[in-house]
């Protein structure tokens, strides 16, 4: 068996990313974080795109959701991020109109190539279409695009991209069935 020594690794995030890292989260930790859920939702749109977020003007973040890095996080309308959510947007998380991602999910762009010794980062982006609803404490890998119309069923975990209108769940999620709205 081969030993990998991961003293070898070495961060490829910039120091500038990390310097802008660590006033967005003074930011997020005093200006945003001591507020009731979602009761200045304003104030979190208007602090998240002055830090580069593309953010429509109806979409909700409450206040205990956490950006990693607001620069790759885009929100169209009535796009939603509930209580606890956590993206880790190494790279660009993209939530399209009518998209709600529900408390204590995990939306996470990076791991490591753990093929190379020195165990580099990779990333890829997260892509929620229209009218997708991810349930609680679902996870979503990195590269992984969420089908128009599909549901994640609650403590999913995704590695795969979800065809639209599907509904999917365990870990790995597998496809449970079409999505049929009756009116």
């Amino acid at each position: 068996m081969q030993k990998i020594n991961l003293s070898d690794y070495t961060n490829t995030l910039k120091f500038k990313n990390q310097i802008k890292r660590l006033i967005w989260n003074l930011v997020w930790l005093i200006l945003i974080r001591p507020f009731p859920r979602r009761s200045f939702n304003f104030w979190n749109i208007f602090l998240l795109r002055i830090f580069g977020a593309k953010i429509d003007k109806t979409a909700v973040i409450y206040s205990s959701a956490k950006i990693h890095m607001p620069w790759n996080l885009e929100m169209h309308q009535n796009s939603c991020l509930a209580d606890s959510v956590d993206c880790y947007n190494v790279n660009k998380i993209t939530l399209h109109s009518n998209t709600i991602v529900s408390q204590k999910a995990y939306l996470c762009t990076a791991s490591h190539d753990v093929t190379k010794k020195h165990f580099p980062l990779i990333t890829a982006p997260i892509v929620l279409k229209s009218q997708s609803w991810v349930g609680a404490s679902t996870f979503i890998g990195m590269g992984v695009t969420i089908g128009e119309g599909s549901v994640v069923g609650a403590t999913s975990s995704v590695y795969k991209d979800v065809e639209n209108w599907s509904i999917v769940g365990g870990n790995p999620a597998k496809f449970i069935k079409k999505r049929v709205i009756y009116e």
